[in-house]
C-alpha cells in the first residue's frame, strides 16, 4: 500500500483510539535502493515520522554490519530498536526491552532476532556478536517483566516457517507468560493471528501488504484480543500523507542520477518472484549466474534463490533496478573444489524442495535431476558438468 498511505492509515486509527503502540517486526531497512545508497537512514527517518513505537531488527537489517545498526538506534531512530538476545561480551547490543504505561495498564514489550542472522546475513556483518536462543532469553525477559507490567508483547523477527529452527511457535509453547507476538520473517499472512495456547501470534504478510491490527480489551477477569489485518486492496481510495510524500520525493530526488542510469535492455521479462526462484530455474537465474561464469572464467557458478529479490520488467534495465534484484552487495568468489563437494552443495541447497526456501541453487555451467523418490540428502541425480558426467574426484 505505500508508506504515505499506512501514514494515513495510522493516523486515522490514532484519531479514533489514541492508544495505540505502533510496532515493526524487521527486515525494515534494507533491501530497497531508497534505503540502500544510505544505509537504512532513510527509513529510519520516515519511521520517527510515522510515530513507530519500537521495533525490532531482522536480520536483512544487520546487513550493513551491526554497528551501523547501532549507530541508527543511538543516533537516528526516536523509538527503541529491541533486541533481548543479542549480546557482544556480556552486555546488550541494543535495548532489549521498554515499558508503556497505555490508557492504565502497563504494556512491556521486549525484541528478539533470528539466530539464522549469523548466516543469512554476512556473517562478517555479525563477527563478534552472540545470539541467545529466543526461547531462553524471552524466558528471562518475561521473568523480570511479569512483575512489573500488565501485559506483555514479544516483538520478534522469527517467522513460522516450518524449516526454521526457531520459530515464534515455539517461542509460544516454550514459553509462558507472553500475551502477544508480533511477528516477522515468514511473509506469512495470518488474517486473525494464530493461537498457541494462550498466546496471539500475528503476522502481516510482506512488503506492506498489509496493516496488521491487535485490538486488545482488559476486562474484570480476562484479557481479550482480536487481530485483524487491513490489505492492501482496501486502501483504494485512502489518501497519501504529504509530508511523507515530500519526504520520500526529496530523497529520491538526491539518488536519481545514479539510479536511473540504463546499463542493458531485456526483450522478455526477466523473473525473481521470491516463490519462483526459490523452488525453481528461472530466465534471471540464469542470466546471473551465466555471468558469474562467464566473466570469472570459472567450470560452472551457482547462486542461491533467496539473493535474487525482484523481476525486471522488459525494456531498458537500470542500475535501480538492478540493485533492487541484487542489494546485498555480495561479491562473487572463485573457488576450487571437488566434484563430490559439488553434489553436496546440491543436495544441501534443494534438501527442501519442493518447499520454497532460499537456498534453492541456481547453476550455469552444470545441471542436475532432483529424484523426490529419494529422502534429502541423496536426491542429487545425473549431474552434469557443461554436458558431461560430473566426476566426484576431480577439481573444478
Amino acid at each position: 500500500m505505500g508508506l504515505p498511505k499506512l501514514t494515513t492509515l495510522v493516523r486515522e486509527l490514532k484519531a479514533e483510539n489514541p492508544h495505540l503502540l505502533l510496532l515493526d517486526a524487521g527486515d525494515t531497512i534494507h533491501g530497497r535502493t531508497f534505503t540502500n545508497l544510505v544505509k537504512g537512514e532513510s527509513m529510519i527517518k520516515l519511521m520517527n515520522v510515522i510515530g513507530y513505537d519500537a521495533m525490532v531488527p531482522g536480520n536483512h537489517d544487520f546487513n550493513y554490519g551491526y554497528t551501523r545498526l547501532v549507530e541508527l538506534a543511538e543516533q537516528t531512530a526516536n523509538f527503541p530498536i529491541l533486541c533481548a538476545n543479542v549480546k557482544k561480551n556480556g552486555k546488550f547490543l541494543f535495548q532489549p526491552y521498554f515499558i508503556k504505561e497505555v490508557n492504565g495498564k502497563k504494556i512491556a514489550i521486549f525484541g528478539l532476532t533470528t539466530p539464522e542472522t549469523l548466516y543469512k546475513s554476512h556473517p562478517n556483518n555479525t563477527k563478534g556478536l552472540d545470539f541467545i536462543h529466543p526461547s531462553k532469553a524471552a524466558a528471562e525477559m518475561v521473568t523480570e517483566l511479569k512483575k512489573q507490567a500488565d501485559f506483555i508483547i514479544a516483538l520478534v523477527h522469527l517467522g513460522l516457517d516450518a524449516g526454521s529452527e526457531y520459530t515464534s511457535e515455539q517461542l509460544a509453547k516454550e514459553v509462558g507468560g507472553i500475551n502477544l507476538i508480533v511477528d516477522g520473517h515468514s511473509h506469512t499472512r495470518l488474517p486473525t493471528g494464530k493461537m498457541v495456547g494462550p498466546t496471539l501470534i500475528v503476522q502481516a504478510g510482506e512488503y506492506n501488504k498489509n496493516l496488521g491490527r491487535v485490538e486488545v480489551s482488559f476486562t474484570t477477569t480476562n484479557i481479550e484480543m482480536r487481530a485483524s489485518l487491513i490489505a492492501k486492496e482496501e486502501t483504494a481510495n485512502t489518501s497519501e500523507d504529504p509530508e511523507i510524500l515530500r519526504l520520500i520525493a526529496d530523497e529520491n530526488k538526491s539518488q536519481e542520477n545514479i539510479l536511473r542510469t540504463v546499463i542493458g535492455e531485456t526483450t522478455v521479462e526477466l523473473i525473481g518472484e521470491r516463490q519462483l526462484v526459490r523452488t525453481g530455474e528461472t530466465n534471471l537465474g540464469n542470466l546471473l549466474t551465466d555471468a558469474m561464469r562467464i566473466l570469472s572464467g570459472a567450470d560452472l557458478a551457482l547462486t542461491n534463490g533467496g539473493g535474487i529479490r525482484a523481476s525486471i520488467a522488459r525494456g531498458e534495465i537500470t542500475l535501480e533496478e538492478v540493485l533492487e534484484v541484487l542489494p546485498f552487495g555480495n561479491t562473487v568468489v572463485v573457488k576450487e573444489i571437488k566434484g563430490a563437494d559439488i553434489i553436496s552443495c546440491l543436495e544441501h541447497g534443494t534438501a527442501k524442495y519442493p518447499e520454497a526456501n532460499g537456498s534453492f541453487p541456481h547453476v550455469s555451467g552444470l545441471s542436475y535431476i532432483i529424484d523426490l523418490a529419494k529422502p534429502a540428502g541423496q536426491r542429487i541425480t545425473d549431474v552434469k558438468v557443461n554436458g558431461r558426467p560430473i566426476n566426484l574426484t576431480q577439481t573444478y
